[in-house]
């Protein structure tokens, strides 16, 4: 137990945390400590019962079953593979703007998501994520399954696909990686290689709540 524990606390925080959520909501659905239908976004209760909860729920959600548990176990990997790797790569020292990057691509999940009827949001934030790294590091050679290897540009759209294989939905990939794109595009490429405005920057207040985690 002290490896598992050793492992957990080596996970950088905000990844830690978001690991940790995306673990305990759906076994405390799975073990019906609370209502797994509590958990999903449903615009109605949202909007008109004010059941605000639900977009935060239904982010580490997701109903795991015998049809379902490979393919949350894999989307699980990799929320801690590659939001690992982004806030001790490209974030490295800089949390506030990560949680911010989480919480914009959040947000935008969050109004497609009642836009769209999405109940479940889970792998669209990590699908978001994913992008956001396979484009910052585009020209690396990742493997995949079956020793296949390729640039990590076009590792979402192998994702898309693998998750389509094993049960996923296609919808829920495409939006993240959408929304992985825009917040790409504004933070990255539409200002620093084409001139533009950033239209993008992190809130003051970020800094200040994830100051204990650059001093840690």
């Amino acid at each position: 137990m002290s490896d598992i524990g050793d492992w957990f606390r080596s996970i950088p925080a905000i990844t830690r945390y978001w690991f940790a959520a995306t673990v305990a909501v759906p076994l405390v659905g799975k073990l019906g400590l609370i209502s797994p239908a509590y958990f999903v976004l449903w615009p109605e209760a949202f909007l008109y019962r004010f059941q605000i909860w639900r977009p935060i729920t239904a982010t580490f959600f997701f109903p795991v079953g015998p049809g379902t548990g490979f393919l949350y176990l894999v989307n699980l990997y990799f929320l801690y593979q590659y939001s690992t790797r982004l806030e001790t790569g490209a974030f490295d020292g800089r949390p506030a703007d990560y949680l911010f990057m989480l919480l914009f691509n959040w947000a935008c999940i969050v109004i497609t998501g009642l836009a769209m009827d999405m109940q479940l949001l889970m792998i669209p934030l990590i699908m978001s994520v994913l992008y956001v790294w396979a484009q910052l590091n585009r020209d690396m050679i990742v493997s995949f399954w079956f020793g296949t290897r390729f640039k990590a540009c076009y590792l979402p759209w192998v994702i898309l696909g693998f998750n389509y294989i094993i049960g996923g939905s296609v919808i829920n990939e495409l939006i993240g990686n959408l929304v992985g794109h825009l917040y790409f595009f504004l933070m990255f490429r539409y200002p620093m290689d084409l001139g533009g405005r950033n239209f993008l920057s992190t809130p003051q207040f970020l800094s200040t709540i994830t100051l204990p985690l650059t001093t840690a």
